[in-house]
């Protein structure tokens, strides 16, 4: 009877933790236990196109760690697998195996155009939204000036609200920029 209960009340939990990860797509995993739910979801970082709040996700990384793996991955370094990230933030690779399910590296070859580095729209500088192709000298620099003035961009909607950019506009933007 009281395992009984207690059974009920840990899928009750499980349940509710599960919940919060589907409505919230920015959930901060608390726990591996988390970390595992999220992977029964299906839900993956691509280690190669995370941002730092991507990073975050994950229980146990900091800020730090996050911009640290954003500047490597921003410089062209490919992460190829555990070792390669564990490497990258002198953390031995026993503590970031629980994290495995959830992590996906995705090899780009760089030769191929059509796989565009996604830039960080609030990280960005004016010289890398210049590098752009849909990105014109005088959007870079509205882009700039109104993130210092205004803060950073929440997602593309706020974007187009904050510099009444037109939705064909937005449409391409989708494929170079993130959050």
């Amino acid at each position: 009877m009281v395992l009984s209960r207690w059974s009920k009340k840990l899928n009750l939990n499980r349940q509710a933790i599960r919940k919060r990860i589907l409505n919230d797509p920015y959930y901060r995993f608390c726990s591996l236990e988390e970390v595992e739910i999220a992977a029964e979801l299906g839900l993956t970082i691509d280690v190669n196109q995370a941002s730092v709040d991507d990073w975050l996700r994950l229980p146990g990384l900091s800020i730090h760690q996050g911009r640290t793996l954003v500047a490597l991955v921003s410089m062209g370094v490919e992460l190829l697998c555990i070792e390669d990230l564990a490497a990258a933030l002198s953390l031995p690779i026993n503590s970031l195996k629980p994290l495995a399910p959830i992590l996906v590296f995705s090899y780009r070859d760089p030769k191929n155009l059509l796989m565009f580095q996604r830039v960080n729209v609030n990280c960005a500088t004016l010289e890398q939204l210049q590098d752009i192709p849909v990105i014109d000298a005088i959007l870079a620099q509205n882009l700039v000036n109104n993130r210092r003035e205004n803060g950073c961009y929440k997602n593309f909607v706020d974007l187009q609200r904050r510099l009444a950019l037109t939705g064909s506009i937005i449409s391409e933007l989708m494929h170079y920029l993130q959050f």
